[in-house]
């Protein structure tokens, strides 16, 4: 039995499969690995290969719930509604500062790594003020896009847990030195922020300032303010987390662990208060509990049948040898127009793993390969395979197929951008 080909047919049957709902990434993580599996004859080792996996992932599996439920608790206690009032009282009517304030909001509020709940929060907050002053809103939602997809490279964010799970590392050695190429990503976000500001102030200028019909600021979503609790206790422990998790002071399951008991203790000491806190976020954290121990399988199968050293050999065997030490560089390129037109979980859990087995024959750390493949991820905000970009389409009322226009010659360029600040910082390694 051909292991290459079954491997490959796995992935592209699993792609297909979650690119077209024809099944969630939960059932398609779980199934599409036993029936490949069974083909290959592998039938009574399954099980215990699923288990072998599911056990490697628990400690991230942890990790991520924990942080999931403190971010819950954060948002629910209100730490981020002085921040978002300090902004819009800071920007006023200056296209530019709008512009600009709007950028480092998303960034703030994507702290919390949920998609959905950062576009909510940062349209509703910033949207009135665009159609106020007559600001084109695909800027809100670019600006959205990148800096949420650039804050998903933090360890609770998703795709660099992906890539950690994926590659079988732990998630710090991936996030850690890319944590200088994040800082210079960011920056080139809020200097865009501030050129299209600029462009925005000119041509209001030009045009003589906002038509009538924006200038009313039609209603949009809103989000009811949230009751702010012990905001500079929360702020303290929010820091004190994150430097415990940058630390390496424990391990990551115990510190995120240890803050959101402290956390929801402080903010909401009643049982019935935590229960209705954290009631609204429990569907997130379910599915993406459920993605990390399908992924544990979907790995521990294909792994343990060496379906994927199969693959990598292949793979090995069609790239030029000189070509085969520049796999950083190489993935990073890859992953731009493969996150585009794929969802997180077919290419973390699909192609991620092939590409790493296939560096590591030429010397290439797995965990070079892991920060290799978050550089698509601000062209993965206007991927059509995925639910955010339709709700920020409809929340600044404008077609889907005009913000990805809008956005595509941005988020490429900030996806190269990144790639070259994780390359010289030494993040992305690259042969002397």
């Amino acid at each position: 039995m051909n292991l290459s080909l079954l491997g490959f047919s796995a992935l592209a049957v699993f792609m297909a499969l979650v690119m077209t709902r024809r099944l969630s990434a939960v059932a398609a993580l779980i199934l599409v690995p036993i029936v490949f599996g069974l083909i290959a004859g592998f039938g009574s080792g399954l099980g215990d290969m699923m288990l072998e996996g599911v056990v490697e992932v628990a400690p991230t599996a942890l990790m991520l719930i924990f942080a999931l439920l403190y971010f819950a608790v954060m948002i629910e206690a209100g730490l981020f509604e002085p921040l978002v009032r300090k902004i819009l009282q800071v920007t006023g009517d200056d296209p530019v500062r709008v512009v600009v304030g709007s950028a480092v909001l998303a960034m703030l509020v994507s702290l919390d790594g949920d998609g959905a709940t950062s576009a909510i929060v940062t349209i509703s907050a910033m949207y009135p003020v665009y159609r106020r002053l007559g600001l084109n809103p695909l800027i809100l939602a670019v600006l959205l896009g990148l800096s949420n997809t650039l804050m998903n490279w933090l360890p609770w964010g998703g795709p660099a847990a992906r890539a950690a799970l994926a590659l079988r590392v732990d998630i710090m050695d991936i996030v850690g030195p890319l944590l200088p190429a994040l800082g210079l990503s960011l920056a080139a976000v809020l200097g865009l922020a501030f050129f299209l500001g600029r462009l925005e102030r000119r041509r209001l200028a030009r045009d003589g300032g906002p038509a009538p019909a924006e200038a009313e600021a039609a209603a949009t979503v809103t989000v009811a303010p949230k009751e702010t609790r012990n905001l500079w206790l929360n702020l303290l422990l929010t820091l004190g987390l994150i430097g415990g998790m940058l630390s390496g002071i424990a391990p990551l399951p115990a510190v995120v662990m240890g803050g959101f008991a402290i956390a929801v203790t402080l903010n909401f000491p009643r049982l019935s208060e935590q229960k209705a806190a954290l009631a609204a976020h429990g569907e997130t954290i379910l599915m993406m509990v459920s993605l990390i121990f399908g992924a544990g399988a979907f790995t521990g199968i294909l792994s343990g049948t060496g379906m994927i050293d199969a693959m990598a050999q292949s793979l090995v065997s069609t790239i030029p040898e000189p070509l085969g030490p520049y796999m950083g560089p190489i993935t990073a390129l890859l992953s731009m127009p493969l996150l585009m037109f794929m969802s997180n979980d077919a290419f973390y859990f699909g192609v991620v793993p092939v590409l790493g087995a296939t560096g590591a024959a030429y010397g290439v750390p797995p965990e070079v390969i892991g920060r290799a493949a978050l550089m698509g991820m601000p062209l993965h905000a206007l991927s059509p395979f995925i639910a955010p970009i339709y709700l920020v389409a409809s929340l600044i009322r404008a077609d889907v197929g005009q913000l990805q226009r809008f956005g595509l010659p941005w988020a490429i360029l900030l996806s190269l951008f990144a790639t070259l600040a994780a390359m010289a910082t030494g993040a992305i390694l690259i042969p002397s």
